[in-house]
């Protein structure tokens, strides 16, 4: 198979181990800098150039969309798909996830657990807000944040009212989100190809400090899933019909809580903690399922 990635650097851990894990299966892989391709959109015959030479001939692509380039970078994605390219995750898919808001309506519709959360647009409504949310401390997220940026603690009542009004006051939007202490500054990533979750890691936040992000010092610790976790993971990536995710997880006092799905979670922190080959079952994923027009799977799960 002729396997494409969607990468901006394919010096980047998770970039490079999906081409090793691609060639040593013997499949022939190209890089293509999303920022980099252009594209012909026609009717008859949808085309994407890359440095002067068309991309033809692709089987399957493998989006690695950061979340800085997610308009362009989808657009090139669905362009792929137009073209009759098998997606591991289809640009639709993965517009949805990066979308904090929208995700946490579609799972919320479905009934997944998740964290109380609060969203407002008039500076009047913040102390109804603050009210609906509930007590403090307090998390504030950036709807448009990743890996823990844009994401603030607000210990006082005082404190969240600000940063909401600041930051509605510079046209930014903002949730306000109920803070699960009994977590402990961990969450759970649980990694999800195929409507199965492959690996799970526990995120550990670094002493003063509530994210638990790697990117900002967290810690990848092995763990064990409930059934009850693992079907929560499952049951949020068909829900937002992602075939590859990450899903971020709380344990809270009433069950587990979605924090967020990643589309295009990193390959580092989980492979490292669990010692499993996650960039092989990528592939072995897309030898099972890529076929000419077929842009979308579904998990069993």
């Amino acid at each position: 198979m002729r396997i494409a990635i969607l990468s901006r650097n394919r010096r980047l851990y998770s970039t490079r181990r999906l081409i090793e894990a691609a060639e040593a299966r013997e499949h022939e892989v190209i890089v293509l800098d999303p920022l980099r391709c252009y594209m012909n959109i026609t009717s008859l015959k949808p085309s994407i150039h890359y440095k002067g030479e068309p991309i033809e001939d692709v089987d399957a692509v493998i989006p690695r969309i950061g979340a800085s380039i997610t308009f362009y970078g989808t657009a090139v994605l669905r362009q792929f798909e137009m073209m009759g390219v098998f997606p591991v995750n289809e640009s639709v898919a993965i517009s949805r996830a990066r979308d904090k808001l929208r995700s946490l309506q579609l799972l919320s519709r479905k009934g997944i657990g998740l964290p109380v959360t609060g969203f407002a647009h008039s500076p009047d409504d913040i102390d109804d807000l603050l009210d609906l949310v509930g007590g403090t401390p307090m998390v504030l997220k950036l709807i448009e944040g990743t890996q823990g940026v844009g994401v603030v603690l607000a210990e006082t009542r005082q404190a969240a009212a600000s940063v909401i009004q600041a930051f509605m006051g510079l046209k930014t939007n903002i949730l306000a989100q109920e803070f699960i202490k009994e977590a402990g500054g961990a969450d759970i990533r649980c990694f999800v190809i195929g409507g199965k979750v492959i690996a799970a890691m526990k995120r550990q936040a670094k002493e003063g400090e509530f994210r638990s992000n790697l990117h900002r010092g967290g810690k990848g610790l092995p763990i064990r899933l409930t059934p009850q976790e693992r079907a929560t993971a499952v049951s949020a990536a068909k829900i937002m019909g992602l075939n590859v995710c990450g899903v971020d997880i709380l344990r809270s006092n009433h069950g587990p809580v979605v924090m967020e799905v990643n589309s295009s979670p990193g390959l580092e922190g989980i492979e490292n903690t669990t010692g499993k080959d996650i960039a092989g079952d990528i592939v072995r994923f897309i030898e099972q399922n890529a076929r000419p027009n077929r842009t979308r799977t579904r998990g069993k799960g």
